[in-house]
C-alpha cells in the first residue's frame, strides 16, 4: 500500500497509470470543497437582483457544479469514474464575493475529493462567465479541499486560512 509520500499514479518504471482500486473495500466517503469568487459590488447587486444578462447566476452555477462533479473522470486524467450518492452545492453571496461550498458523497473504493473540487471550480468559472459583462476583474481564489472523511488514508480537515 502506498504511503502518504508515495506517488500512486506512476508504476515501478515511472510510467503514468491508473491506480487499481479493484481490491479495496467500498466505504462511505465524503469530501467538501470551497471556491470563492471575488467580485465588484455592481456584480453582487446583479446577482441579488437577478439582473445578470445571462440569467439566474446562482441556479446556473449550481447546475454547472453538479454536472462537473458527474463528469470529473472525463476531465481529470487517471481519475476513476464514481457513482455519486450525493452532491450538494451551497452558494453564499457576500458583500464582495460569492462562495461555493460543495459536498460530494459516494460508497466506493476511492475518494470523492476530485469531484468536490471540480464542482467548486466549475461553479466558480460559471459565476465568472455569468457576470463578466458586469465585472471582468473578478478573481477566482481559494479553490480548496476543506474536509475529507472515510477511506484508508483517514480523515482530513484543512487548517483555517
Amino acid at each position: 500500500m502506498a504511503t502518504s509520500k508515495t506517488l500512486t499514479h506512476t508504476n515501478e518504471q515511472g510510467a503514468v497509470h491508473m491506480v487499481d482500486v479493484g481490491g479495496k473495500p467500498a466505504t462511505h466517503r465524503i469530501a467538501i470543497a470551497r471556491a470563492r469568487v471575488r467580485v465588484s459590488r455592481e456584480a453582487i447587486a446583479a446577482v441579488r437582483a437577478a439582473t445578470a444578462k445571462k440569467g439566474d447566476v446562482i441556479a446556473t452555477a449550481r447546475v454547472a457544479a453538479i454536472q462537473a462533479a458527474k463528469r470529473t473522470s472525463e476531465l481529470i486524467p487517471l481519475c476513476h469514474a464514481l457513482v455519486l450518492s450525493r452532491l450538494d452545492v451551497d452558494i453564499e453571496v457576500g458583500d464582495d464575493a460569492v462562495t461555493l461550498t460543495t459536498r460530494a458523497e459516494t460508497k466506493g473504493p476511492t475518494g470523492v475529493e476530485m469531484e468536490a473540487l471540480t464542482a467548486a471550480a466549475i461553479g466558480a468559472l460559471t459565476i465568472y462567465d455569468m457576470l463578466k459583462a458586469v465585472d471582468r476583474g473578478m478573481v477566482i481564489e481559494a479553490v480548496q479541499l476543506i474536509e475529507k472523511l472515510g477511506g484508508a488514508s483517514g480523515d482530513f480537515r484543512a487548517p483555517a486560512i
